[in-house]
């Protein structure tokens, strides 16, 4: 049966994350909420992130403004700002893990992702880099995204789904979509498939050319 990692990206929003870390509660799943650091600097939304802390869910980095992919950023010096701002911001939420998940820009990887500061803050910091393999574009096909969410899970034995908590009413289906992920077998895990994380406590597991921009 395939496995399944639930995450949520570009929260927390007061009008959804509560309800989602509800359906989490009633389930008893736990995932990871990649947050975008300029929303935590709002006090509800930072509340929302340390609920979802304290109910047992990580919390990670995922970029301050969330609006350029960070290897395609020219001031590098701005593009690792992204993460030293988002990463004072999550330890007031009580993390300490060092998660990271970059902006691909639609959910694309490639040489985009990261730049050689950026790397070389991720590397100093001791994160984890944490990509995926399985974009469903709820945020894009809020009515349809379960479906190909589904077909996407049944390809492969361990993905790592990225969703979105945000209020574009995708959401409204997630509860739908744990249903029939269960009645298809799916086993939820609270870990990241190895191929989705090229960087581990600071320390690269595989080469990270792929996802890193070369100087022009």
């Amino acid at each position: 049966m395939p496995d399944l990692t639930l995450t949520f990206d570009n929260g927390p929003e007061p009008e959804v994350t509560p309800r989602v870390l509800d359906i989490l509660a009633r389930r008893g799943l736990k995932t990871t909420f990649f947050v975008v650091g300029e929303k935590l600097e709002d006090p509800a939304r930072l509340d929302l992130a340390r609920r979802a802390h304290a109910e047992g869910h990580r919390i990670g980095n995922h970029t301050f403004t969330h609006t350029t992919p960070l290897g395609q950023m020219a001031d590098s010096a701005a593009a690792v700002e992204e993460l030293r701002r988002t990463d004072a911001l999550v330890a007031k939420t009580g993390e300490t893990g060092k998660l990271f998940r970059p902006f691909g820009g639609g959910g694309k990887l490639g040489p985009h992702l990261l730049s050689p500061p950026v790397v070389d803050f991720l590397h100093d910091k001791g994160y984890s880099c944490v990509l995926w393999n399985a974009i469903p574009r709820d945020w894009a096909d809020p009515e349809g995204w379960v479906e190909t969410a589904l077909q996407q899970i049944a390809a492969q034995d361990h993905t790592l789904i990225v969703l979105h908590d945000l209020p574009t009413g995708a959401m409204d289906r997630l509860e739908e979509f744990l249903d029939k992920a269960e009645a298809a077998g799916v086993t939820f895990r609270e870990d990241y498939p190895e191929d989705c994380v090229p960087m581990v406590a600071g320390k690269d597991v595989v080469p990270l050319d792929p996802f890193v921009a070369t100087a022009a």
